[in-house]
């Protein structure tokens, strides 16, 4: 630019003349953010932007993961009941993952269903290793398969998605393996549309925001890293008529729902006005383009914005950009008409800010394939594992239940032990279960005798009377005397 100094000395209007002429001559930069709908199952283009562009794909990986593992089960070379084994390179993973140890098992289908849903990435290499031999070894197969669909702008180097710089695609291409679920493999789909899922006593919903709020949401799944934005592949039926939307470099996880449902309505729309759109072709004849991939990273996690790579802050990401974004998205344009005919809906904001439509969690657990009962008490040991342990003296006194039995072995037991008599292993087990009514001082003196009046044989039926009783000496402590208490029972002479 200094050859341009002394044009730029003689007048403000070269500076503007050079000023538009760069704008010329330099490409436009990329726009943060990539949008796509497409028919399912035609292919159809209804509204693309930036579709061609190379893009970070974050956890939207995990859906080629999932397309590999299950035409390895159709095609017979695994089942849904395989066990696989956690790896120390699986239990490393960043979040979001499930934190299981080394050595922990699970099935395939367990692991397929806590990986589309809660986006763990340890599952993602328990899946890979298992299928694959290895990471790289799976990654191959992916970037097989993703050339086998067309997907020519994709390249995998991890199965779950983590930054890497190898790991590319873009909304087209996402577009064309969201078809290729629902085509290749109908009988596997569901997986992709779970609500959410419980392990032992936790929920975690599915951080895809549609389903359950958008109607007709029927799949698939969401991604996040910093160089990425939010991202999120969806799709909604309606009236017999399936689309696919795509979004990619979304502000926030409630913006990328709210750019999808967008999309969806609008394509809804066009089937009854398409004639007034030009043809944009087919998903798979979109001319990709040759660029890097923007990194996104100053604007998503730059200065104030301290995010993890991970999805699972996308519900306090939703809350603080939710109210904010309704305004400047220009949701306000998107009117929500069906064909011009009907009112309009909610707001997408004000419609994916509710809470989902009920459900039952599926419940996912370790170990082999479980049913019934079994299934029950596998659930049981797993909500058992996450029980917090008390911590501390006064915590596991705390936690002691009331006549506990001497079989407690822990330090507290040891001092209760010490400071009985040894005569009170022979004593009768109604007075063993109640310590706490002998030690306390604070018992009055006339209870000590009814809580001695039991002797070790029965009376006779002539000496049915009670005779007069004097109350058991106390001890020093306040503690009565085991050996006392035979001598507080019997009749004086």
């Amino acid at each position: 630019m200094h050859f341009l100094r002394p044009l730029l000395r003689k007048s403000s209007l070269s500076w503007i003349v050079v000023v538009a002429a760069l704008a010329i001559v330099v490409p436009r930069v990329v726009q943060a953010e990539a949008l796509l709908v497409v028919e399912a199952d035609t292919g159809k283009v209804l509204q693309a932007d930036n579709a061609t562009y190379p893009w970070y794909p974050a956890s939207v990986t995990k859906l080629m993961t999932a397309y590999v593992t299950l035409k390895a089960v159709k095609d017979g070379r695994i089942s849904l009941d395989t066990l696989l084994t956690v790896s120390p390179v699986a239990a490393a993973q960043s979040p979001s993952k499930m934190g299981f140890r080394p050595g922990t098992q699970v099935t395939v289908d367990n692991a397929l269903k806590m990986m589309l849903v809660k986006s763990a990435n340890d599952m993602a290499v328990v899946l890979a290793e298992g299928i694959g031999g290895s990471i790289d070894g799976f990654s191959a197969q992916m970037n097989q398969t993703a050339q086998r669909l067309g997907m020519t702008q994709s390249s995998y180097v991890n199965p779950n998605g983590l930054p890497a710089d190898g790991q590319i695609t873009s909304a087209r291409d996402l577009a064309i393996l969201a078809r290729a679920i629902i085509r290749d493999l109908p009988e596997y789909e569901y997986f992709v549309h779970i609500p959410s899922i419980r392990y032992g006593r936790k929920v975690t919903q599915n951080f895809n925001k549609l389903i359950g709020r958008y109607p007709g949401a029927d799949g698939f799944k969401t991604g996040f890293i910093c160089a990425s934005g939010y991202n999120l592949v969806a799709s909604a039926t309606r009236n017999g008529k399936r689309l696919i939307a795509v979004v990619l470099g979304a502000s926030s996880g409630q913006m990328r729902a709210v750019r999808a449902a967008q999309l969806l309505e609008r394509g809804f729309a066009n089937n009854t006005l398409s004639w007034l759109r030009p043809s944009l072709g087919t998903v798979d004849n979109l001319v990709p383009i040759d660029a890097s991939p923007p990194n996104l990273r100053d604007e998503m996690c730059g200065g104030k914005h301290k995010r993890p790579a991970s999805d699972e802050d996308e519900d306090t990401v939703a809350s603080n950009a939710g109210a904010a974004s309704g305004s400047s998205s220009g949701e306000s344009a998107v009117t929500f008409f069906t064909a011009g005919l009907q009112p309009p809906m909610a707001k997408p904001s004000e419609l994916l800010a509710g809470a989902p439509a009920p459900s039952e969690p599926i419940p996912v657990y370790t170990g082999p394939t479980k049913t019934g009962a079994a299934l029950i008490a596998a659930v049981a040991a797993d909500a058992e594992k996450q029980t917090p342990r008390p911590h501390g003296k006064k915590s596991r006194v705390a936690a002691k239940k009331p006549g506990a039995e001497a079989k407690d072995t822990g330090k507290d037991t040891k001092k209760d032990a010490k400071s009985d008599t040894k005569s009170d292993t022979k004593s009768e087990p109604k007075s063993a279960a109640k310590p706490a009514a002998v030690r306390h001082a604070s018992a009055k003196p006339e209870s000590a005798p009814k809580a001695a009046e039991k002797p070790a044989k029965p009376a006779k039926p002539k000496a049915a009377a009670k005779p007069p009783t004097r109350p058991a000496p106390k001890s020093t402590t306040g503690e009565v005397k085991p050996a006392d208490q035979k001598t507080a029972a019997a009749p004086r002479t």
